[in-house]
């Protein structure tokens, strides 16, 4: 019986000595591959800083002094918007766009994939809303993650309906 209690004990001994080589190995495999993980043709696409970041201007897209339209006019104004979203979506300049909640003066937001507040100007003054004066826009230079540049692509596997 005695036997039995210490070979059952050497057994948990050499069980438990698996398990800690099976997780320092686990450890030194993930140390190996986590450096790995770093894309740098798709850090070059995106146009990624060393630190996965780059250079965006932001757009606050608030209510205008143009707001009192007639229900068919501020539709086709509102389709007209979105489409021009789009465009600037397929051109690769915007990569972020949508409305806030409510009805406050703060009406959106656009990230422009843009260096510049003049570039980002020139879009927006595209933008149908914008020249109807329905909506102003406040543009500000902003830091962000260079993986916002592939939100569209992933954003199309995601949409059963385009707006």
């Amino acid at each position: 019986m005695r036997a039995l209690f210490f070979i059952s004990i050497i057994f948990l001994f050499a069980c438990q000595e698996n398990k800690v080589k099976e997780i320092n190995v686990l450890e030194k495999t993930i140390e190996v591959i986590k450096p790995l993980a770093f894309d740098s043709i798709k850090a070059y696409e995106y146009g990624a800083d060393e630190y996965g970041m780059k250079k965006y201007v932001m757009a606050f897209l608030k209510k205008g002094p143009n707001r009192d339209l007639d229900s068919i006019t501020a539709y086709e104004l509102q389709m007209a918007h979105l489409e021009n979203i789009g465009k600037m979506a397929d051109a690769g300049k915007l990569v972020l766009a949508g409305p806030f909640f409510g009805n406050g003066d703060l009406r959106g937001i656009y990230i422009f994939n843009v260096e510049t507040i003049e570039e980002a100007k020139a879009l927006t003054e595209t933008d149908p809303a914008i020249r109807a004066g329905s909506l102003v826009m406040e543009l500000t230079p902003w830091y962000g993650s260079a993986a916002l540049v592939g939100v569209g692509d992933v954003h199309k596997t995601l949409a059963k309906e385009n707006i």
